[in-house]
């Protein structure tokens, strides 16, 4: 396989591979060990950089014939139901080969146990006559409290055991990755010829072999620097500014009135969102005033470290910054209707598009994986980059995402998605969400909040 290259600007994507590469990550690991999370993740991630990506989850193929199987089902001595596991991977495998025919794929993720050298043989075999390469990832846990939180994420969040009994579930999935253990044989030097990686106990010792192109070994460092361990991420833009109040673009200007009420009124709706008690939270911010500004009081109620980062500053809308969307419409008619037919690869002059935006992202979104629980006051653009990249929002959509001020939003990653909760504040604010191909007016909110 031939390596890619970076394509900057306004090129289709971040990591652009020579038309031919195509990989397959095989997921590998016992039950519990964070697979799906991890699959997901690194799902949401190319996506999010602009290459296409699917997870092909073995366990969807095998819920169509068998809804809820109990764990007998993965006993290795039962005939019928190691029939049907092998016939969903092979549903699975064809599926994706498939996909990667019709040349709609770059990168898919078999998400499955994937426990015996023999499967992964398989898999190899029948990607390498499809001409896909394989990279083998495999978990590693034996950290009990962290497999106990897994058991416990399972069970309230996987269809398996979807109306079960909590108890009565977990009592089954203890006993399902019993059966799995049987026959669970780890990648050893037997194997040494496949491209892996190993993560052993989140990430604490990983063990890579075979890294051969541009596209694996980026994708090898953004999984090496994910953790399972459960946390919560706190998005909020900075309180209303006096530029927001006349409908200016960028700048570096002081919060108003009611955003100095908002900074005011931030640690109480933090914890109004649910923070555990003890839990140590880090607050991220840009370096322009509005957001250090609307930090202070959370950083000084809580005592919680806090940093300053020059990738969390807003969009640099280049020669229209500090003008309303109404004198750029006037000034660059033929820019504004540009911006407007594609906002998310549009770039201002001498300025960013939304696209440079997550390519300076990428180190805030790989220490964001490292880090447990964070809170990021920051700018309506880069919220919005953020919160696509949790929330597998589509790059074209991403930039038009109404993320209203005086609002926290709680994102809590799960193995099978991200659960978000939005709390707002009781305090008014402008709004400063223009949809696609509305006049340039600048709008303000009515005295009372907008529902």
């Amino acid at each position: 396989m031939s390596s890619g290259s970076i394509r900057r600007g306004n090129g289709h994507n971040y990591f652009a591979s020579s038309d031919d590469s195509k990989i397959c990550v095989v997921m590998v690991g016992l039950p519990a060990r964070g697979k799906s999370l991890i699959a997901g993740k690194a799902m949401r991630y190319l996506a999010w950089v602009g290459i296409p990506a699917r997870v092909f989850n073995v366990g969807s193929y095998r819920r169509a014939g068998t809804p809820q199987p109990n764990a007998n089902f993965f006993d290795p001595h039962n005939t019928e139901g190691e029939k049907m596991r092998r016939a969903a991977a092979e549903a699975a495998v064809s599926d994706m080969l498939q996909w990667f025919q019709s040349g709609k794929g770059v990168v898919a993720i078999l998400d499955a146990t994937n426990s015996t050298k023999e499967r992964r043989r398989w898999i190899h075999e029948r990607c390498q006559e499809a001409n896909v390469e394989t990279l083998y990832v495999e978990s590693i846990c034996d950290d009990e409290d962290l497999i106990m939180n897994n058991i416990l994420e399972v069970k309230t969040t996987s269809p398996d055991y979807k109306g079960q009994d909590p108890e009565v579930a977990a009592l089954d999935f203890r006993n399902r990755i019993r059966n799995y253990e049987k026959v669970y044989e780890t990648i050893d030097d037997n194997e040494k010829h496949f491209t892996y990686v190993k993560l052993i106990n989140v990430g604490s010792t990983v063990i890579i072999n075979q890294i051969k192109d541009y596209l694996s070994s980026r994708l090898v460092y953004y999984i090496q620097n994910l953790h399972i361990k459960p946390r919560s991420i706190w998005l909020s833009r900075h309180g209303e500014s006096e530029y927001n109040l006349t409908g200016k673009i960028g700048g570096d200007s002081n919060i108003s009135e009611r955003g100095e009420a908002y900074a005011r009124a931030l640690p109480g709706l933090l914890k109004k969102s649910g923070v555990p008690p003890n839990t140590k939270i880090v607050i991220w911010t840009s370096t322009l005033k509005r957001t250090i500004q609307t930090a202070r009081h959370l950083a000084a109620e809580t005592g919680f470290e806090k940093l300053e980062w020059k990738a969390l500053d807003e969009l640099d809308s280049g020669v229209c910054d500090g003008l309303t969307y109404e004198q750029i419409a006037e000034k660059y008619p033929e820019d504004f209707a540009a911006r407007d037919e594609d906002k998310y690869n549009y770039r201002y002059r001498g300025g960013e598009s939304y696209r440079d935006v997550v390519i300076r992202l990428e180190p805030i979104i790989m220490e964001l994986e490292r880090s447990e629980n964070v809170i990021i006051v920051t700018h309506q653009a880069v919220l919005r980059c953020i919160y696509a990249y949790f929330l597998n929002t589509p790059q074209e959509q991403s930039p038009w995402m109404e993320v209203p001020l005086h609002t926290l939003i709680k994102l809590t990653p799960r193995a099978y998605g991200t659960d978000e909760q939005r709390f707002r504040a009781d305090i008014p604010a402008v709004s400063t969400w223009r949809a696609k191909g509305t006049s340039a007016k600048h709008q303000e909110y009515p005295t009372e909040i907008k529902a």
